[in-house]
């Protein structure tokens, strides 16, 4: 499968999986073939990294921290900008390169990259406020403020579903706060992560700051597990799944470090009966159909009230026979692969198990074995009471449908979910929307009305609660994740009283 984007991005012939202000030549031995899921075959090549290639990184790393973290953040800021701007020259070859190495529809990747430019454009902003407090002191002639100073060299995780954007949410924020970086992508998406990190090269190389953004790939057990377990990385933001997220909070939990975590989600949407039901059937169908329902925010299930309910999902059915599956660099489609074998099987399985506990299959429910490639039916399965397999996050176009009656049911069964990250209402009922958002409503860390469970724009702190893991990644004051907040305190007077009225001798 030739495609000239590649060359473009300079993705060809094996590649090397270590970054440290140069590309290092990796010393395992190890060469992992790269497969589309379009077809099932061989893109490229990634030599993969040993434990000893990576220490040379966060030698890099570290050495690298210690001059950009005295650069005054606005500079930072100017280098970023710099890196925007040039994702924004390839953001059609990346948006190509996402779709050919992990499936989403073109749309869909450009979509992407431009989340990246966003964050980009955001940062360059953020660089001019990292801003303290100031607090009025208890002791005469005394003044207080609390300042944020740069954390250290970050380590970055993250999944082959957005390998792209996901990493630019934590290191545009990280650079401009003074951060160094390490990122290990997912194995799933290498080419994705080289091309990101060819661009970083020149851009980081011509202003003269080599090695603040770097990155490792290799295997979990030599890259994941020495990365965590480093002392010197004092945050690890990472994404994927509940279990990984499980161990890695531990793991650095042990060592007293941070981790920032963006785990699963098993999303709803909730219908009342005022709702604008058009609207909230093209909702449901983007998020549940968007990225074949590989997103931590697809929309899993819907709740519809019962007097609407039928006529909903018919509507939701009748979108779902439209929707064209296959090559996603081509014009028109609209749903492309899963990722792999392994996704084919955990969609089976989950369907089997739904119809095994009494749900039915509206529509879809099959691979499409006729091409090659992972391609598969996106599904909808009604019950008239939530399914236990509906409590599992399958990562794969099924969508869960059930009928309510007291919207305060509906509410109590959105949250029941191991997971918290996105949720939402259709309704033109001011007081339900309200109750949705209000304290006795949704558990989660992104709470909608009138809009889906997916999309969200980067100038809002992204994240969940539960499972989810508690992080907060992008927009708003996410930044303060990668600093260290400090308290300071200055007496201007010539005397010296101690709080709290202490008098001492």
């Amino acid at each position: 499968m030739a495609h000239d984007f590649l060359k473009t991005l300079g993705i060809t012939g094996a590649q090397e999986g270590a970054y440290n202000g140069q590309w290092l030549r990796t010393t395992s031995g190890e060469t992992l073939d790269v497969h589309t899921p379009i077809d099932g075959s061989v893109i490229g090549q990634v030599k993969l990294a040993s434990v000893a290639d990576y220490e040379r990184v966060v030698v890099e790393a570290v050495e690298a921290f210690r001059a950009w973290r005295v650069v005054p953040a606005p500079q930072r800021g100017e280098v970023i900008r710099c890196l925007g701007e040039e994702f924004r020259r390839h953001k059609g070859e990346l948006g190509a390169l996402i779709a050919l190495e992990m499936g989403k529809i073109r749309a869909e990747g450009e979509g992407e990259v431009q989340e990246a430019i966003d964050i980009c454009d955001f940062a360059v902003g953020l660089s001019r406020q990292l801003y303290g407090n100031t607090m009025h002191s208890e002791r005469p002639g005394h003044r207080m403020y609390e300042q944020y100073h740069p954390l250290g060299v970050v380590g970055i995780i993250s999944a082959f579903n957005f390998p792209m954007a996901v990493w630019a949410w934590n290191a545009a924020l990280a650079a401009v706060c003074g951060d160094t970086m390490i990122w290990k992508p997912s194995l799933k998406a290498p080419l994705c992560a080289i091309a990101m990190q060819k661009i970083v090269d020149k851009v980081f190389n011509e202003a003269g700051h080599p090695g603040v953004m770097s990155m490792v790939i290799g295997t979990d057990a030599a890259v994941g597990e020495t990365m965590i377990r480093d002392k010197r990385l004092p945050l690890i933001s990472a994404t994927g799944s509940c279990r990984m997220g499980r161990h890695v909070g531990t793991v650095v939990a042990q060592r007293l470090g941070r981790s920032l975590l963006e785990l699963g989600g098993n999303n709803a949407i909730i219908v009342e009966e005022s709702a604008d039901l058009e609207l909230a059937m093209r909702a449901i169908v983007f998020g549940a159909v968007g990225t074949a329902g590989q997103r931590c925010t697809s929309t899993r299930r819907v709740m519809a009230h019962r007097s609407i309910a039928l006529e909903l999902r018919d509507r939701v059915a009748a979108a779902y026979r439209t929707v064209v599956i296959g090559d996603p660099l081509a014009d028109g489609t609209l749903m492309g692969p899963l990722i792999d074998e392994d996704a084919i099987g955990s969609y089976h399985a989950a369907i089997e198990k739904a119809v095994e506990q009494g749900g039915e299959i509206v529509t879809g429910g099959k691979a499409l074995t006729e091409q090659k490639g992972f391609y598969v039916e996106p599904t909808i399965i009604w019950s008239e009471q939530r399914l236990p397999i509906s409590h599992h996050e399958t990562f794969a176009p099924i969508l869960y449908m059930t009928p309510f009656d007291a919207f305060e049911d509906a509410i109590a069964d959105q949250n029941d979910a191991d997971q918290g990250l996105s949720s939402a209402v259709f309704t033109n009922n001011l007081r339900r929307a309200e109750a949705f958002l209000g304290h006795a409503g949704s558990d989660c860390g992104i709470a909608n009305v009138n809009i889906g469970t997916s999309g969200a724009e980067i100038g809002g702190a992204f994240g969940g609660e539960k499972d989810t893991g508690g992080g907060r990644e992008s927009g708003s004051d996410a930044w303060k994740a990668y600093m260290r907040r400090q308290t300071c305190t200055i007496n201007h007077s010539t005397s010296l009283p101690l709080a709290q009225g202490i008098s001492f001798g």
